[in-house]
């Protein structure tokens, strides 16, 4: 059976539900443009034993079945955070936009961080707009996040999606890296900002992306449901 996620198309003027069968999953990595700010974070990431890629961006694979709408996130031990990224579909040759969590087990990440991103389901927002009419004013958009941790709702990370490359960049690069096209079923995440204070767990994890122009958000939360670990 085909994994499909129930999803609304919405230009602005009309909506259309559809049932979307997702064909490649990639999760873009180190994707910012400030590439000063990326060479600090990977120095502070070797402090910690997470080793920094050979080159960026970086394409990662995932399962299409990570993809989830659901307001649940089961995970294996406590290790885990989200990170809200916006998210590129192609739909029949139409580029999409939303956004998403990219999800990951950090302890594992200190090891094999294509395996981390795997470990977890990525939820998104089941909302998309066209990118088209978002292009010119791209770099305004703004991302969020809030996350509850120990019992407190915090803002969790803060921005705007000028801090990465564009879409078109972005899928140029991949289409470069990989020899291939980012096609009809193809899904993207596009990168994330740093977290404000530090990467933690959550309880509850809460994400954004919002056009300052209409004060539109697409918009999702979900819980994290630590499960046992018993080796």
């Amino acid at each position: 059976m085909q994994h499909s996620l129930a999803l609304t198309l919405d230009d602005g003027t009309s909506e259309r539900a559809l049932s979307f069968v997702p064909k490649r999953f990639i999760v873009a990595g180190w994707t910012g443009r400030n590439k000063a700010a990326m060479e600090h974070h990977m120095a502070e990431l070797e402090a910690i034993g997470i080793k920094r890629p050979a080159s960026t961006p970086v394409f990662y694979r995932n399962s299409v079945t990570r993809l989830t709408t659901c307001d649940l996130l089961q995970t294996p031990g406590p290790g885990s955070s989200g990170e809200v990224e916006f998210v590129l579909f192609n739909i029949d040759g139409t580029l999409w936009v939303g956004a998403g969590s990219d999800h990951t087990d950090r302890d594992v990440e200190a090891f094999n961080i294509t395996v981390s991103k795997q470990m977890c389901d990525k939820p998104i927002a089941s909302r998309l707009w066209p990118y088209e009419p978002l292009r010119d004013n791209w770099d305004s958009l703004q991302i969020e996040s809030r996350a509850v941790i120990d019992g407190t709702e915090v803002i969790y990370q803060q921005g705007t999606v000028a801090a990465m490359l564009r879409p078109d960049d972005l899928i140029a690069a991949f289409e470069a890296e990989t020899g291939s096209t980012f096609g009809p079923g193809d899904v993207m995440m596009g990168g994330t900002l740093p977290a404000i204070g530090g990467l933690r767990p959550a309880s509850h994890f809460a994400f954004r992306l919002t056009d300052p122009r209409s004060g539109a958000s697409l918009a999702h939360g979900y819980d994290v449901a630590v499960l046992d670990n018993v080796g």
